[in-house]
């Protein structure tokens, strides 16, 4: 008896020849991954380039579609084809990861997590890895991060003090260096996460005696160092002002915008603010972070030059992540720090309620608001 031949759904031609036409893959890995002939897969191929409006289809249309309405969405994939391949050209997908995470930066038309996908990119190799440290400077950056967490009003001068009187002997030049390479100043007179970048619109402080009486209301986003055994890292987050629900987060090993905008991509995801609060750092005030809010119609809200207490519920945040998970745990590496703010998260999202919500958790707060509206 013969071998019984095999059939594909249009569905599965549709599929591979759409992943040929990316080019991510060549014809040969497809085939061997799918289990199908490479000369098959270029047939596929011309089919979907060259017979787009009746691609794969039995003659017969819907009741009620007209040929527009049926060959609209074949025409957009092709569209969305045709830019990925743009994107992908003179990108080999040979070279090593490390050159392939270099063109994965914030663009106006490709999400992140677009490009990562494109570029065969792990999305958590941009940034898990720590920032190195000597043991002894790390030790003066974990006590200066609690000191700042409790005194945020503390400079280099007046933490330089504190580190002597624990005998600590340090000079002024290298506490301000290492509160430079953790992000922080003091509240007066500088803003304690980043500095804005000379160009960058800055934009009015706007929510001055306003009353915050409903979910989406008002979103903000800051940045923190977080300390480790053998180093550091930089955690963002995006908060719902009502609830403190936190939307999204991301860890990173630099202060560039890149992860700024991932947590602000994925934030986006569940909702639409009102208004979107962040202090003026460079990454908040890139063109890269605003045009997403802008697209959207939201209002962009700036906290004053060295007002931390204008995005006090994220201020806050930091404390809690800090004291509760951050110092407890002091992870060894970025991929167990990860797991680990992600379980954390979930617990304060789902678990840890508040006395400021009535004992409630942030979810319920978040969903019973949603929900009314």
């Amino acid at each position: 008896m013969g071998r019984k031949r095999r059939t594909f759904t249009d569905k599965f031609k549709a599929k591979v020849a759409i992943e040929a036409i990316q080019g991510v893959k060549t014809l040969s890995e497809l085939a061997s991954e799918h289990g199908v002939h490479p000369n098959q897969i270029s047939d596929w191929k011309k089919q979907l380039l060259a017979k787009a409006p009746d691609l794969f289809s039995s003659g017969k249309s819907r009741p009620g579609k007209t040929e527009e309405e049926l060959t609209a969405p074949l025409y957009e994939e092709i569209g969305r084809l045709k830019m990925d391949i743009k994107w992908l050209e003179k990108k080999p997908l040979s070279l090593p990861l490390a050159t392939r995470r270099k063109w994965v930066e914030p663009h106006p038309r490709y999400s992140i997590r677009r490009q990562c996908g494109l570029a065969g990119v792990p999305r958590s190799s941009l940034y898990y890895e720590p920032v190195p440290e000597s043991a002894e400077n790390l030790l003066l950056m974990r006590l200066i991060d609690e000191q700042y967490m409790r005194h945020p009003e503390y400079g280099y001068p007046r933490m330089t003090d504190w580190l002597r009187e624990r005998g600590y002997p340090v000079n002024h030049k290298r506490v301000s260096r290492l509160m430079r390479r953790m992000g922080l100043q003091a509240i007066t007179p500088g803003p304690h996460t980043s500095k804005p970048a000379p160009g960058h619109k800055i934009y009015p402080y706007l929510l001055r005696n306003v009353e915050i009486e409903r979910a989406n209301q008002v979103w903000s986003t800051d940045i923190t160092y977080i300390p480790m055994r053998s180093g550091f890292m930089y955690l963002t987050a995006v908060m719902e002002w009502h609830s403190r629900y936190v939307l999204a987060w991301e860890l990173s090993n630099s202060l560039e915008s890149l992860f700024c905008v991932v947590a602000l991509e994925r934030a986006l995801e569940q909702g639409t603010p009102e208004v979107f609060n962040t202090d003026q750092g460079s990454q908040f005030t890139s063109d890269a972070f605003t045009g997403i809010l802008l697209k959207k119609g939201i209002a962009i809200s700036m906290d004053g030059r060295g007002r931390a207490l204008d995005n006090v519920f994220i201020e806050r945040l930091w404390w809690t992540v800090k004291f509760e998970e951050v110092y407890p745990k002091a992870y060894d590496n970025g991929h167990d720090l990860h797991r680990g703010l992600g379980r954390y998260f979930d617990y304060y999202n789902n678990e840890r309620r508040h006395m400021a919500l009535d004992k409630r958790t942030p979810r319920e707060v978040f969903c019973a608001k949603r929900r009314e509206k």
